[in-house]
């Protein structure tokens, strides 16, 4: 845990970006008891957590990614992040849609890409992988070099970790699910003793004895 990944975490949770409630779990639409729910379209509306996020994903992208060329958002909730970030790096950016346009030129990838460009895809949030690999598989059959990713937060789920790893997709990002229960520990948002609960259902989610403790 670098500071970095307590900041964002501390952004997330200060605006409600992301809420925990062991005690009184969200259901997921697979049907799976979660305890924690993150909606990071939050931080477009809090100017002071988005200037975070938007310099901590350009310095991620810096980072790991020096030789990008294009930034290429997810659809819908990567989008605005890849536009910030974009202007910020004064890079070409565009998204990938989650489908063909179905009139006009029946675009899936908006914006210009041109064959063997190097591009990095600016994620929210990954839980297992499954939408960032989508958008990967549809930017290099049309030629692009998919160097990997960047995101706000992610779950560290092993599903998510394998479905990655196997379609040779490299994620990095913010903050993680680990992270925000510690800073959610230290600030006293949960209780010490949730934290084993918590870390058990980021360890197997369809293991439902976390909720009685």
């Amino acid at each position: 845990m670098n500071n970095r990944q307590k900041l964002i975490a501390s952004d997330l949770l200060s605006i409600k970006a992301i809420f925990l409630r062991p005690d009184e779990p969200f259901t997921w639409a697979s049907g799976i008891k979660s305890p924690i729910y993150c909606d990071n379209r939050l931080t477009l509306t809090a100017p002071e957590v988005r200037n975070d996020v938007e310099n901590g994903l350009c310095e991620l992208i810096k980072e790991n990614y020096p030789d990008a060329e294009v930034l290429m958002g997810t659809s819908t909730a990567g989008i605005a992040h890849a536009a910030i970030c974009g202007h910020l790096l004064n890079m070409p950016m565009g998204y990938v849609r989650s489908g063909n346009k179905d009139h006009g030129r029946n675009n899936r990838i908006e914006g210009r890409l041109e064959a063997g460009q190097k591009v990095v895809i600016v994620e929210d949030l990954i839980s297992t992988g499954g939408s960032c690999i989508e958008v990967a598989e549809a930017l290099r059959e049309a030629g692009a070099d998919v160097l990997g990713v960047v995101s706000i937060f992610t779950y560290g789920m092993q599903k998510g970790l394998d479905k990655l790893a196997a379609a040779d997709l490299k994620n990095i990002s913010l903050t993680n699910f680990d992270t925000i229960v510690e800073v959610a520990a230290e600030t006293g948002y949960i209780q010490a003793a949730d934290k084993e609960r918590l870390i058990a259902f980021r360890n197997n989610p369809s293991d439902e004895s976390w909720i009685k403790g």
